[in-house]
């Protein structure tokens, strides 16, 4: 596979002959101070071609010889867009002096078809949190500033737990949600979680995050389901300073963060990062049952630690090509949610080293990442471990030893007798990743092209404390994709399509299409999409071996002893119809975006379900039970399995109404439903011969919307933001959040509030809360800011995610440094 991997980029690099070029060149100004615009946007339209202006306000562009629609974005300005003629060998001087302008129609975005383009000519729903936005926010997450887009599930764990989720479907481990960090995919290796707060990234050299909503897995491969997040950091040579950050704030919150950026001279730059966080969870004990009785989570560690550094190199080689090495680093310790109890995570690290190649037609992403961790555990698991042994006459030190690794199970009839069998608790985890992605783009007059592709290799280790992994597991996959954009500028008219092609070493082979059209007029654009998601199974999914043998991974189907066959995993799909409109409404100073979609979903996969309650299992694939698991006897083991179809469909809105050029309103609605046929037993995920809503577990708001206020002034900044969410019910694994109710409708509660309900205390249905929340700052000098901001400004006590403690009032403030250096 690796030898065809790297003939196909071969290939890629080789087959495309060199013409002589021209170039435009020349410098952008503010139209109303005639000063040189650092960071400006110039792109081609209908290409991966662009410059980007230095401090002079300088820029220039290779081209072949053809006809082309320069267009000139830089965020607070007017668009300019002009059509250019390029000869072979001509050097076109071109400068453009630009207008103040508050419209956000002349934000760039990147993400929706991987190249730069105006937001109201991307073919998708885009939200983004821009470099502004993140500067303005106090605190070391920018990720709580997804909880103001449309369309997306913001809920909060604790006071670092924060998590995202797009158009239903959520659990406490979800992976539906694809994330990347420059051209990285960013999720642990065996459960193919994002990273989230493991991320290497330090909030000062984010230059904007773009979440896009519906499935994109054709241009980013498996796992872009539900949606993308996409964060890009800071160019060097554009961001030139030093940076320092202290802050601190209730929960025992403290942060200091550093970034130091130099442009050493015209070819070579570097940046510089690192950081240190540190606070206390809130005071929240979960229970843990051991049959009716509930004990309190054992040595239970609240204290959250977070340290990150890294560097990256610049270097031109040449005026339109650059070469980026950079390397990231981060070590966690916290609480973490699962759907099988919570993880006390300790001295998790994540590690990446990447090497790009950048330039107008060419693009090479090699990068290499890794984690470790050895002490992190189950809290769940240990604690029932614990419990078995002082319940069975155990002194506390050996019950604290042996709870990491064993469980006591007495015998009846046999006094002080019994049998410890294996029942780890711990996470060892030493795996590694290696990706790599070539890519070539160009046009023929109004038709772009790109193809391009990837190549991933999963090492997973967890030195058999979760995964059925002695010697390693070893997974290859490939990618190849092409797309074809075509514009009709008379007509206003972008048609995009993209096809993928994923071959997995395991899951086997999926087409990936998507296709849209989108009419551009003066106010704005409409369009239609078309799109297919596919969530691959994980590592642990077809390979985990939990608790000794009780949990195992459905990667080579299952047989019973009453001859039944439970087929192996394959990848869940979703298929995705989209209408949307983005642009002006009434006037110059309001900016809409609509869309409304239809998915069909299939072939989901399931949460752990026991496959044993009719019939012991005999084998898995061609192995004896007993001969896989030393011991077993297949009596009780819980896996994953494919089933079930569903129907969902929603809408999102968001307005932004400008004021004038310091004041700004935004409002966003989202509405989210679905159908299920009852009838289907296909449909029936825990295999009990009812199709119930809880089979199919939804876990999404069916309302929720959000209103906010920004003010952005010489001095003084700041924002006032509050959000609605409406109450649901949540079912992830062992976890209950929800209201009583009869589920088959035999009369009976099978699910009671405030009450335990198998192994877990049922709190009640999540949402159902405002929030406003409140940020605020001034620039005493172009030095020194102070800004401060408090989260759940009312102290409402809401409980907004399971496993979870109701979250108050969080406050934090910081002191900031900037020195500008270099030629800025």
């Amino acid at each position: 596979m690796k030898i065809k991997l790297f003939t196909m980029m071969s290939l890629l690099f080789g087959v495309f002959a060199y013409a002589q070029t021209g170039s435009i060149s020349g410098t952008i100004t503010d139209a109303a101070t005639g000063e040189p615009l650092l960071g400006t946007n110039i792109i081609v339209r209908g290409t991966n071609t662009g410059a980007t202006t230095n401090e002079s306000g300088y820029y220039k562009l290779e081209l072949d010889p053809d006809n082309y629609t320069i267009e000139v974005f830089f965020m607070g300005y007017e668009t300019v867009t002009r059509d250019v003629t390029i000869q072979a060998g001509e050097d076109m001087k071109m400068d453009f002096s630009l207008e103040p302008s508050a419209s956000v129609m002349d934000e760039v975005v990147v993400s929706a078809n991987r190249r730069p383009q105006k937001i109201t000519r991307a073919p998708a729903t885009v939200n983004v949190i821009s470099a502004q936005q993140i500067a303005d926010f106090p605190g070391p997450n920018p990720g709580e500033l997804a909880a103001r887009q449309k369309g997306v599930d913001f809920v909060r764990t604790g006071v670092q737990g924060t998590g995202i989720n797009i158009r239903g479907f959520n659990s406490a481990f979800n992976s539906k949600n694809l994330q990347v960090e420059d051209g990285r995919i960013s999720s642990l290796v065996a459960t193919g979680l994002p990273l989230g707060s493991f991320t290497t990234i330090t909030k000062e050299d984010i230059e904007r995050v773009e979440i896009i909503l519906g499935p994109n897995a054709a241009l980013y491969g498996p796992n872009a389901h539900n949606g993308l997040v996409n964060t890009l950091t800071k160019d060097p040579r554009t961001s030139e300073g030093l940076d320092l950050v202290l802050g601190a704030g209730n929960q025992k919150q403290f942060t200091a963060r550093g970034r130091y950026a130099m442009e050493v001279n015209d070819n070579l730059a570097f940046k510089v990062w690192g950081e240190r966080t540190q606070g206390e969870e809130f005071d929240y004990v979960d229970s843990v049952y051991v049959g009716t009785t509930a004990y309190d989570e054992l040595e239970l560690d609240r204290d959250f630690s977070t340290t990150k550094y890294g560097a990256a190199v610049y270097y031109g080689l040449d005026e339109t090509s650059d070469l980026i090495a950079s390397y990231g680093h981060s070590n966690n310790s916290n609480l973490g949610v699962t759907n099988a109890g919570r993880n006390q995570i300790k001295d998790w690290s994540i590690d990446y080293l990447q090497l790009k190649y950048v330039s107008p037609h060419f693009y090479g992403n090699l990068y290499h990442t890794w984690s470790k961790t050895d002490d992190t555990y189950a809290i769940n698991q240990r604690t029932q471990n614990y419990v078995s042994f002082i319940n069975n006459g155990f002194t506390e030190a050996e019950a604290l030893e042996r709870s990491f690794t064993e469980q006591w199970f007495p015998i009846e009839g046999i006094p002080n007798g019994g049998i410890s069998l294996p029942r780890g608790s711990v996470f060892e985890d030493a795996s590694k990743r290696l990706n790599a992605e070539a890519q070539y783009n160009n046009n023929f007059g109004n038709l772009t092209y790109v193809v391009g592709a990837q190549y991933q290799q999963d090492n997973a280790d967890s030195n058999g404390t979760y995964l059925l992994d002695e010697g390693g597991i070893k997974i290859d996959q490939v990618g190849v994709y092409g797309q074809l954009e075509y514009t009709f500028e008379d007509a206003g008219l972008d048609f995009l399509f993209v096809g993928r092609y994923d071959d997995h070493e395991l899951y086997g082979g999926n087409f990936i299409p998507k296709a849209a059209i989108v009419k551009n007029f003066d106010f704005g654009s409409f369009r239609l999409t078309y799109g297919k998601g596919i969530a691959a199974p994980s590592i642990l999914n077809l390979s985990g071996n939990l608790f000794g043998g009780l949990v195992l991974g459905n990667g080579e189907g299952f047989t019973l002893e009453d001859g039944t066959e439970i087929p192996e995993l394959k990848v869940e799909t979703i298929k995705s119809w989209e209408v949307g409109y983005k642009g002006k409404l009434f006037g110059e100073k309001t900016f809409f975006e609509a869309n409304a979609y239809y998915n069909m979903s299939e072939d989901f996969l399931s949460p752990l379900i026991n496959i044993s309650a009719t019939s012991p299992v005999a084998r898995r694939g061609d192995t004896p039970i007993g001969e896989l698991i030393p011991g077993s006897d297949g009596s009780f083991v819980l896996t994953y399995l494919n089933f079930g179809k569903v129907d969902t469909y929603g809408a999102d809105l968001g307005i932004n109404y400008f004021i004038n050029d310091q004041n700004r309103l935004s409002f966003n609605y989202s509405y989210f439903g679905y159908d299920i046929d009852k009838d289907d037993p296909a449909n029936d995920g825990n295999r009990d011969g009812l199709v119930l809503d809880t089979d199919l577990p939804l876990n999404t708001p069916e309302n929720k919307f959000g209103i906010g206020y920004y003010y952005t002034g010489p001095k003084f900044f700041g924002s006032l933001y509050g959000r609605y969410v409406q109450e649901y019910d949540f079912f992830s694994g062992i976890n209950i959040a929800a209201e009583t109710q009869d589920l088959n409708g035999d009369g009976v509660d099978d699910v009671v509030e405030n009450a335990r309900n198998g192994r877990t205390w049922n709190y009640g249905p999540l949402g159902g809360f405002f929030n406003l929340d409140l940020n605020v700052g001034y620039k005493f000098n172009e030095n020194w800011t102070v800004g401060a901001s408090v989260t759940n400004l009312l102290d409402s006590e809401v409980r907004q995610f399971v496993a979870s403690p109701e979250i108050g009032r969080l406050f934090l403030v910081e002191l900031k440094y900037h020195l500008p250096i270099g030629k800025n």
